[in-house]
């Protein structure tokens, strides 16, 4: 740490997520700061939930941890809200709390390196439409990516992507112009995007369906349920029902069907557990030898979350890729900071997700950042930075019982190249996350 006095210091988060959204909502509400930018590479905000617009597109735990704490949400439709219903109570909060004066859309934030005489990041941002690239500064820089950001496409464990002639994509990156009636489609995986979009696309006869599965996947059947308009006054009217509502289903967490269940028993899908050795121009060929032909090819097969997507640079020519590389993964001390990069901190970084609520979490964990970045902003201190020692002793513990989890029995996105170091679960029960994040241990050494 270091001490000294300066101007009001100047925030950059950098996405429009419900992370990034969040952050910025509590430090108007908290903190009373107005001097901070949230830079969006997109047109709009919502992060997934903007990016994201398959169809049957939801939430996978239930939509009440989809509103944020100060802002309970009793007019949901029901348990598992869609996409446009949660994307529409961002963007009133975005209204009710002022947040487009502070945000810059169609920006992306290209690199921040760390000038320790100024005690502040330069910051380089590019206008995504022309190219053009500015010169900013910040005291403080705020990560919130998350790791959804880009999807993962299967080169390493599939050959011949590219010599698909029939039309293929992720799913995230879904083509609305498609017509798949009477097109024969492959869907590979069914995690929690496929398991919503398979049931979409095959309630249609005419289209049929062969969804590829390396591993199964366990479910419950637990449907979406609606909300009765009686249930939604109660939420609304009598104090404290939605609370003990929240509550009843954190400790009740199960994934829930969107229906994908009751598709399989559809005469237009079917389940293929023989893998997939390459893909050919009209097809695909399974590693029994047996050519499949398919006019689409829809990829539901997670997102790239080991690779951070901005340069951001600290004390002598650390970085956070770097740092990555030398630990072997996304690393960070309670997911949030790194050794040798002051005042920058992530919402949703390594080993954050949890199978409750991302929301949870991020509140969780923008509470604890803002009491990181209090004495910088009362200057009292110029910069502050985790130490060594104790991120190490942290992710020690952490990869130690994740090794013993059924984590590392599988192979996923969420692993790096799919065998590795486990980067994305919190091992432990929620509540300890929210135990652990209560406040910071700081001192001056």
């Amino acid at each position: 740490m270091a001490n000294g006095q300066q101007q009001t210091p100047r925030i950059i988060i950098i996405g429009a997520g419900v992370g990034g959204l969040t952050c910025g909502i509590r430090l108007k509400t908290k903190l009373k700061l107005e001097n901070f930018t949230i830079y969006e590479k997109s047109e709009e905000i919502g992060g997934t939930w903007r990016a994201n617009t398959y169809p049957g597109c939801s939430s996978d735990v239930p939509v009440h941890w989809y509103s944020l704490s100060s802002d309970l949400n009793p007019t949901w439709s029901k348990s598992h809200a869609l996409r446009p219903e949660i994307q529409d109570y961002w963007f009133a909060l975005t209204g009710k709390y002022g947040l487009y004066s502070n945000l810059v859309f169609n920006t992306r934030v290209v690199s921040a390196d760390w000038d320790a005489t100024k005690h502040a990041y330069a910051v380089v941002i590019e206008d995504v439409s022309t190219g053009n690239r500015l010169h900013t500064s910040a005291e403080i820089v705020i990560s919130a990516v998350g790791v959804l950001e880009q999807p993962y496409l299967p080169y390493k464990e599939i050959h011949g992507i590219d010599n698909f002639k029939g039309q293929s994509f992720h799913c995230a990156k879904w083509p609305h112009e498609i017509d798949l009636r009477d097109k024969n489609v492959a869907v590979i995986g069914n995690a929690s995007s496929g398991a919503q979009f398979i049931p979409a696309i095959t309630e249609d006869p005419t289209t049929k369906v062969v969804n590829f599965i390396r591993t199964p996947v366990w479910f419950n059947t637990r449907p979406h349920i609606p909300y009765s308009n009686v249930e939604k006054w109660a939420f609304k009217n009598i104090p404290m029902v939605m609370k003990f509502h929240r509550a009843w289903i954190m400790f009740d967490v199960r994934l829930a069907d969107s229906g994908y269940l009751a598709s399989t028993h559809r005469p237009n899908l079917s389940l293929n557990f023989d893998g997939i050795s390459e893909v050919v121009g009209d097809g695909l060929v399974t590693r029994t030898g047996e050519m499949l032909p398919f006019d689409v090819i829809i990829y539901a097969t997670g997102f790239v979350g080991d690779k951070y997507p901005v340069h951001v640079k600290g004390f002598n020519d650390v970085t956070v890729r770097g740092y990555y590389k030398v630990h072997g993964g996304p690393t960070a001390y309670r997911g949030t900071t790194i050794p040798g990069i002051p005042n920058f901190y992530m919402i949703a970084g390594p080993n954050t997700g949890t199978s409750t609520s991302t929301l949870f979490v991020e509140e969780v964990q923008v509470e604890y950042i803002l009491q990181m970045i209090q004495p910088v902003l009362d200057h009292r201190l110029t910069w502050l930075t985790v130490k060594d020692d104790a991120t190490d002793a942290y992710n020690r513990r952490l990869q130690a019982r994740l090794s013993q989890s059924v984590h590392s029995e599988c192979y996923s996105w969420q692993r790096v190249d799919g065998t590795g170091k486990i980067f994305n679960p919190f091992p432990w029960a929620v509540i300890l996350w929210w135990w652990r994040l209560r406040w910071p241990r700081c001192n001056r050494d």
